[in-house]
């Protein structure tokens, strides 16, 4: 199903205007949402983080809006749960970078299946020669444009693995192609902040549910050599929630069997938290 300024249409074709911005020069944002026995996870903290990177591009929809929409597709999810995604653009304009004065925007919301294999399903990481742009304020939104990301993925599958490790033009670890990074050492669980990288809704989570598991949450620089170090590496992202990292640049995660019931304590608060189930 997809819902375009609220009108529906079943399976993935909709009338659309190719002057779109969004689709000319990727002029607009978007969040992806799993849904769980019908209720989207956070879907207040996606929404707050779409508005303030709405307030960044200069452009703003109604909350409510947004809301109203994404519930009406929310509830076609099948009962196994679905993932939505929600793309803002600011609308049809005329030829040029400029934007108009009185945007008109577009709210597309549409649902695919989810798929619970995902849900810490491991993987492994290769670093790859794309690099994030700490001085972008597209670096820190999720924003049409994602070459970058397509092009890491693309690299670090031709080298073996199954994600991209990007990291920020100063050299430090920004985050995977699709997810955000983290780093256990002892009872630490350190993530890069957010300088250069996406604000995840998961990691967030993961920082807040921390310190009930008797783990101190840090955010600081990180560097490559940071993550080759640690006990172990996950990623989290809003679909497959928390992903444990098995290898990196050919080393082995995890170091032993502490730091992997760790790992899998953390999931399972993070799949109750979210109702995925077991």
């Amino acid at each position: 199903m997809i819902l375009v300024d609220g009108v529906a249409y079943e399976g993935t074709v909709a009338p659309f205007d190719l002057s779109d911005r969004g689709f000319t020069l990727g002029d607009g944002l978007f969040e992806t949402m799993a849904v769980f026995a019908g209720r989207p996870f956070r879907l207040d903290a996606h929404l707050d983080r779409l508005a303030a990177g709405l307030a960044v591009l200069g452009f703003s929809v109604p909350r409510d809006r947004l809301a109203a929409d994404v519930a009406t597709v929310a509830a076609r999810a099948p009962a196994a749960g679905g993932v939505i995604r929600l793309t803002v653009t600011r609308g049809a304009g005329a030829r040029g970078l400029a934007p108009p004065a009185e945007p008109k925007p577009t709210v597309v919301v549409s649902l695919a299946p989810f798929n619970p294999a995902l849900v810490g399903e491991p993987t492994t990481l290769a670093t790859v020669d794309v690099r994030r742009n700490a001085g972008s304020p597209v670096s820190r939104l999720k924003a049409l444009p994602y070459l970058d990301n397509v092009l890491a993925a693309r690299e670090a599958i031709g080298r073996g693995a199954r994600d991209a490790l990007i990291l920020d033009t100063a050299g430090r670890v920004a985050c995977a192609s699709v997810a955000n990074v983290f780093r256990l050492a002892g009872d630490r669980v350190e993530t890069p902040t957010t300088d250069a990288v996406l604000p995840g809704i998961t990691r967030a989570l993961v920082l807040e549910i921390a310190p009930s598991l008797g783990l101190v949450p840090v955010e600081r620089a990180l560097t490559r050599d940071d993550l080759a170090g640690a006990d172990a590496v996950f990623l989290t992202n809003s679909v497959r929630l928390l992903q444990p990292v098995t290898e990196l640049d050919g080393i082995r995660f995890p170091r032993d069997e502490r730091p992997a019931a760790i790992l899998a304590a953390l999931r399972a608060a993070v799949v109750a938290e979210c109702g995925a189930g077991p």
